[in-house]
């Protein structure tokens, strides 16, 4: 058969073939009275190796490496390019084309695992007869013999177990391949298919973890090294043993001299370079580890668990890691703060997004990751309290019924529910009588709440959340416009960057663009804003909750900025937010226990969680323009 065939493999007529000629080549390779002994004994074991040969049609169609792509690492970085971590299944890889490769390493894998590769066919029949002697001699497997194309076929198709039948069918399998593929094809497979150790597979990965540079950048002695490691990658490697590891760099240097690969001068300037390791890279932890357990969630659900671990994606996130360390250490120091001043909280949550895309900025699920790898910011639903009065009032201005100053009665009222009545109060026990929307808003009065809620009717509050993007089940129980629903932070946060940006409303994401590792894209999440909500409506929410913060509940969270915002407190005291915003940011900040225990009596969101928002809006806001909100009075009523 002609090294040049390319004719599609008789699945049924090559491995007769290879066994012939491989017992043929036994035969030859003996001498003497030995050559009568192994013709003859050859001669038995070919009976009973043609009958294997038979079941062998059913191997693998290795048509299918032609279009075969190895498992990658994939990649996830911050917003500006920041690696933040790698996510990989069993194979951490990085696939490179094989001019990318060093041809150092290239000679050096070569001349030590198979230095005739540009000559066979498959299968090196002198190799082959060499290692069946060395087995028969031991009774057992003691050498290969294998070549590359035969080492690529067993890594692909086949199990580790080393029997004498596994290596017939690697030679079948070697044969096909190389029908089908080139030389280098054959060769870039294997170069990015190859185990190097300590979960890494490829030439680029390999190279990044033992010498910290790319593939194509490394010199003779790094290569030769590297390439001594696929005999036994977990016992030579150097971060094991170096001695071992410099030992098997001599046999590898050696073997490309003898070739005439290298000169005897290269071999001796290559012994005497020195080595600088790089560092283990696989299963390493994340520099922000709620931020990308958070965006692993989301690209799960678009992409799948198996395409994420082995696609070689390229992740961009939207976080920023200056505002995602400022979050942490204000999450971590006030925590410590609330404590201290008798707040019995052992968790905090904090989401920053921004309004204008609506990308998330920071997120901080938890106070130590390292103690809870729970995520508070996206995943534990909470009763907002107070602070989902904005939706219930936003609603009221958008039916064109009432205005900042309409006023409502502060008095007490009682309303069926289910079985039985229900009769609001206000946190302190009293009522105002009536009172303007606007003032109720700004000291967080109840009753008014509950009031414009009934005759707006409730069905319309929740169809405005599920339009600010809210999916959390949501029932229209009477209390609901204090906050009898259990949110989560992260709703929170993206629901009132809708109303800092005055209506607008993109999806909100952790992701901007994901492309595979060619630079493909496969997601891109540029912002298309839609305008969701009545301009004058919004305007006018925010002009009132501008009044929470600069006379109301939450006075603790001034900035010197415009800034608008809005105090949670749950009835039990089990909850306590502070969620508010200016035009380039929306936060909302959550402090409670996971055991849903009270973290004591008196604490609310406007005297303990209002501080804590105003210093993480004070570190993030540095440097950035002031800027105003939009007037109700340049839109038109609805």
């Amino acid at each position: 058969m002609s090294s040049n065939t390319l004719q599609q493999p008789n699945h049924q007529s090559d491995a007769p073939i290879a066994i012939y000629q491989f017992v043929k080549t036994v035969g030859k390779v003996t001498g003497g009275m030995v050559l009568g002994t192994m013709m003859l004994t050859s001669s038995v074991v070919a009976g009973g190796l043609v009958g294997l040969a038979i079941s062998f049609r059913n191997l693998p169609d290795v048509r299918i490496l032609r279009s075969y792509v190895p498992s990658e690492t994939t990649h996830i970085y911050d917003v500006k390019g920041k690696l933040l971590t790698s996510l990989h299944g069993e194979a951490n890889r990085e696939v490179v084309p094989l001019d990318k490769i060093s041809p150092h390493l290239k000679r050096a894998v070569l001349a030590i695992e198979d230095s005739y590769f540009f000559s066979h066919r498959g299968v090196n029949p002198g190799a082959v007869a060499r290692a069946f002697l060395a087995n028969w001699e031991k009774g057992t497997t003691v050498e290969g013999g294998s070549t590359l194309t035969m080492q690529l076929v067993k890594n692909l198709f086949l199990t580790p177990q080393r029997t004498f039948s596994r290596k017939v069918a690697e030679a079948v399998l070697a044969l096909r391949l190389e029908q089908i593929l080139t030389k280098n094809q054959i060769l870039e497979l294997y170069l990015n298919q190859v185990y190097w150790g300590h979960n890494t597979y490829g030439v680029e990965t390999a190279a990044e973890s033992y010498f910290g540079k790319s593939s194509a950048d490394l010199n003779l002695a790094e290569s030769a090294m590297m390439a001594g490691l696929i005999q036994a990658p977990e016992t030579l490697s150097p971060f094991v043993d170096y001695k071992k590891a410099k030992q098997r760099q001599l046999v590898v240097l050696k073997r490309m001299k003898e070739l005439k690969w290298i000169t005897p001068q290269e071999e001796a300037a290559a012994r005497k370079q020195p080595i600088r390791l790089g560092k283990v890279t696989s299963f390493q932890g994340s520099t922000m580890p709620y931020v990308t357990e958070a965006t692993v969630q989301e690209l799960t659900k678009r992409f799948g668990r198996d395409a994420l671990l082995k696609g070689g994606m390229r992740v961009q996130t939207t976080v920023d890691t200056k505002l995602q360390r400022i979050a942490e250490n204000v999450v971590k120091q006030w925590h410590a703060t609330l404590v201290n001043q008798g707040v019995y909280a052992d968790q905090m949550a904090l989401v920053a997004v921004d309004p204008r895309t609506h990308f998330v900025k920071a997120l901080v699920g938890g106070v130590d990751y390292r103690k809870s790898q729970y995520n508070r910011a996206t995943q534990a639903l909470r009763q907002p309290g107070s602070a989902f009065k904005p939706f219930v009032y936003y609603t009221a201005f958008a039916s064109g019924r009432y205005t900042p100053e309409s006023i409502v009665s502060d008095s007490p009222v009682s309303y069926p529910d289910g079985y039985e009545y229900y009769t609001p109060q206000n946190y302190d026990g009293s009522f105002y009588g009536p009172i303007t929307i606007r003032k109720a808003l700004e000291v967080s009065r109840n009753v008014p709440a509950v009031r414009i809620g009934q005759d707006i009717g409730l069905s319309k509050v929740i169809d405005v959340c599920r339009t600010l993007g809210i999916r959390s089940p949501i029932e229209p129980v009477v209390s609901l416009p204090l906050g009898a629903v259990d949110l989560t932070p992260l709703e929170m946060a993206s629901a009132f960057a809708t109303f800092a940006s005055n209506g607008w409303y993109s999806e909100t994401t952790l992701i901007v663009q994901v492309t595979d590792s060619m630079g493909n894209v496969l997601l891109d999440n540029t912002p298309k804003p839609q305008l969701v909500l009545d301009p004058w409506a919004t305007a006018s929410l925010t002009d009132v909750m501008q009044g929470v913060i600069t006379k109301g509940t939450a006075t603790a969270a001034r900035l010197d900025r415009p800034a608008a915002g809005k105090t949670g407190t749950t009835s039990s005291e089990r909850d306590i937010w502070f969620v508010g915003y200016v035009p380039q940011l929306a936060t909302a900040v959550w402090v409670g226990n996971d055991n849903y225990s009270p973290v004591g009596k008196g604490a609310t969101g406007g005297t303990f969680v209002a501080p804590v928002w105003r210093d993480f809006m004070e570190q993030a806001l540095r440097g950035v323009p002031v800027e105003n909100f939009r007037s109700p009075s340049e839109f038109p009523r609805p």
